[in-house]
């Protein structure tokens, strides 16, 4: 592999400033590689969609993170990983990894009772009680669907009085399950961290999903032979929505105000060959009361 493949750069993609998790987690682990950012602002938030929905938004996303030359892409959102991975997997000739996996099995290493706080799309899904499940089948899974924990943390209203009602009122039925690991389950929720550990007792292990992926990532990397000795290029941070938006409320994980670019994102009938199947939707909740699946 030349040093040219080994310098371009890893995209990774969210519906917002969820994937900043995966982002930083990428600079500790990797830091001598380049990253291409996309934020879905435009159709943010992803985690009420149908799975057909889902397909449709992360295809395009994949097809300009290869015209913009990526060598790898990271689904640094867990309902895109839960419901559309292994389709775009099938479709792309590029390395695609996402979140479930490697956060399933994290949790098995850590506990026995494991909550899932998620997205309602990536709940209704069962993809990390499937995956928890096939990994080790003696653990018992708790699921719940948290749609209001995104839109808060797009409006930077993370310490608001009424985020913490809306955690306690997610954590309790996993509270009352006596679970011992909890999965951030979307990649906006370790931004909640404060909020959430003042909740759950003490004994709670807390799971971040994007620890397991980048590590994945740098296997992938050195097996494949793209991993970079240089050093990297500046991050290039592009959004579908506003940008501005996306670089004020960006600073405070960033560390520094990101330059962002408005993007555009190409039409799928630009794939030449490409097999788009039609995908049956995943019913998902939209009500706010958690229940565990």
């Amino acid at each position: 592999m030349t040093t040219d493949n080994r310098q371009k750069r890893i995209a990774i993609f969210d519906s917002g400033v969820g994937g900043l998790t995966v982002l930083r987690e990428l600079y500790r682990q990797l830091p001598n590689e380049s990253v291409l950012y996309f934020g879905d602002t435009a159709r943010l938030p992803y985690g009420t969609r149908s799975r057909e929905e889902i397909v449709q938004f992360v295809r395009p996303i994949i097809l300009w993170a290869m015209q913009q030359d990526a060598k790898m892409i990271l689904m640094a959102c867990n309902t895109s990983s839960a419901l559309a991975l292994e389709t775009v997997q099938d479709e792309f000739d590029i390395p695609i990894l996402g979140l479930i996996l490697p956060g399933a099995q994290a949790a098995v290493r850590q506990g026995k009772r494991i909550g899932v706080i998620a997205t309602p799309a990536t709940a209704a899904s069962n993809a990390y009680r499937h995956a928890i499940q096939e990994t080790d089948p003696s653990v018992q899974v708790w699921q719940v669907g948290c749609p209001e924990f995104v839109p808060l943390i797009e409006q930077n209203r993370i310490h608001d009085p009424y985020t913490y009602q809306i955690a306690q009122e997610y954590l309790t039925p996993l509270i009352q399950q006596q679970i011992d690991t909890l999965i951030y389950g979307c990649t906006h929720y370790p931004h909640l961290a404060p909020v959430l550990r003042s909740i759950l007792p003490a004994h709670v292990q807390l799971v971040d999903p994007a620890v397991s992926l980048v590590k994945a990532a740098a296997q992938e990397l050195e097996l494949l032979g793209l991993r970079n000795t240089h050093s990297p290029k500046p991050t290039r941070f592009c959004v579908s929505g506003c940008p501005q938006q996306f670089a004020d409320i960006s600073v405070q994980w960033l560390g520094f105000t990101p330059t962002v670019e408005a993007t555009t994102l190409p039409t799928l009938d630009t794939v030449q060959g490409l097999s788009l199947p039609n995908s049956d939707p995943v019913p998902v909740s939209d009500g706010v009361t958690p229940s565990l699946t």
